[in-house]
């Protein structure tokens, strides 16, 4: 089935309406009309070929929500009408111990919801900056906010999961101290899901411009990270810190924040490394620097459950899809408070 989509022809090459082909749902497959999509900085890094890898046509969007609009004769679990969510992968091995666990994420054949292998044309997944899209039951998840949500639930297929897996996993909760880094797409979801699990929360940000808003977010307490007097006095404090931010930049000056055996768990990624951090400020107190991508589909659906339960939804601003283009240019000056969402219903304008 030929539907529209808004993707790029090159690197080089802005954004534009393109006619793409979806796949007949096989025995398996759950077709979903797309109503909202979630614009994130990985679609900007993967048009624009800043990570290795970019194949073309590139059609970008892994934060997509929408309505089950047919269904294989082996489904189970969803309907037509139902209202579901697709994230960042759309397939995996589906048989190492990695995919046994639920943690597809970390599958080494996880196939991202764009510029993945696949068999359908033009051999690579097309994302939901689309109207339609065709996925394995297995990769769908249920949405249960209400429908007049539905738009600010789009990002929590990725800015929320993002931010929720660390938080779980590393224990954040009631006597805990968690520093979240950076007020933006993935940092606003930090201090919502950290407070809403009952941490005390401390937000970094370089802009004293951003500290209500990050009070209004949640944040108990709020660090302009540029004042030195103000980090030495949170040294050895924080139990956790998840780190948003996208840009290369000084490692060091949020390890010395934590107690001893403190985590710092990087999700932003930048285009560059960051500066080798200091051994010493790991060494001396037990602290681990970790990573974290993403997370499996249960806990996806966990993470929606929760915020469904919470009333969290992403903070957002509404864009036509003609408008994708000046969306990526401010998103880089950090011009949206804090994830721009496509109304996919526009591609057919």
């Amino acid at each position: 089935m030929t539907v529209k989509a808004y993707g790029a022809l090159a690197a080089d090459k802005p954004l534009e309406s393109l006619d793409i082909v979806r796949r007949v749902p096989g025995a398996h497959d759950v077709q979903i009309d797309v109503a909202f999509c979630g614009v994130c900085h990985s679609d900007l890094h993967t048009v624009r070929a800043e990570w290795a890898g970019t194949l073309f046509p590139c059609v970008p969007g892994h934060e997509i929500v929408g309505r089950v609009s047919a269904v294989g004769g082996h489904v189970h679990g969803v309907k037509v009408g139902d209202l579901v969510g697709v994230g960042c992968m759309v397939d995996s091995c589906q048989h190492c111990g990695d995919c046994e666990d639920g943690l597809e994420n970390y599958c080494d054949g996880m196939v991202g919801t764009y510029n993945g292998p696949t068999q359908d044309a033009p051999g690579h997944t097309l994302g939901g900056y689309s109207e339609q899209i065709v996925v394995h039951e297995r990769f769908v998840l249920r949405v249960r906010h209400p429908e007049e949500q539905l738009a600010a639930v789009a990002p929590l297929l990725c800015a929320g999961i993002t931010t929720y897996s660390p938080l779980r996993h590393w224990g954040a909760g009631p006597g805990k101290t968690v520093g979240v880094v950076g007020i933006g797409g993935l940092g606003h979801m930090g201090i919502k899901l950290a407070r809403a699990m009952g941490a005390h929360v401390v937000a970094f940000t370089t802009s004293e411009s951003k500290i209500k808003d990050a009070e209004a977010l949640g944040a108990h307490e709020v660090v302009v990270s540029r004042d030195p007097a103000a980090m030495a006095a949170r040294a050895k404090t924080l139990d956790l810190i998840v780190n948003t931010v996208a840009a290369p930049h000084d490692l060091d000056a949020f390890l010395n924040l934590l107690k001893r055996d403190g985590t710092m768990v990087l999700v932003g990624a930048p285009a560059t490394p960051h500066p080798s951090p200091q051994v010493f400020n790991l060494i001396t107190k037990r602290r681990a620097i970790a990573g974290s991508m993403i997370g499996g589909i249960p806990e996806t659906q966990e993470m929606l459950d929760f915020c469904a339960e919470h009333n969290i939804v992403a903070d957002i601003e509404m864009i036509r899809a003609d408008e994708i283009n000046e969306a990526y240019e401010r998103m880089l000056k950090g011009d949206v408070k804090y994830r721009f969402v496509i109304d996919n219903a526009t591609l057919a304008a």
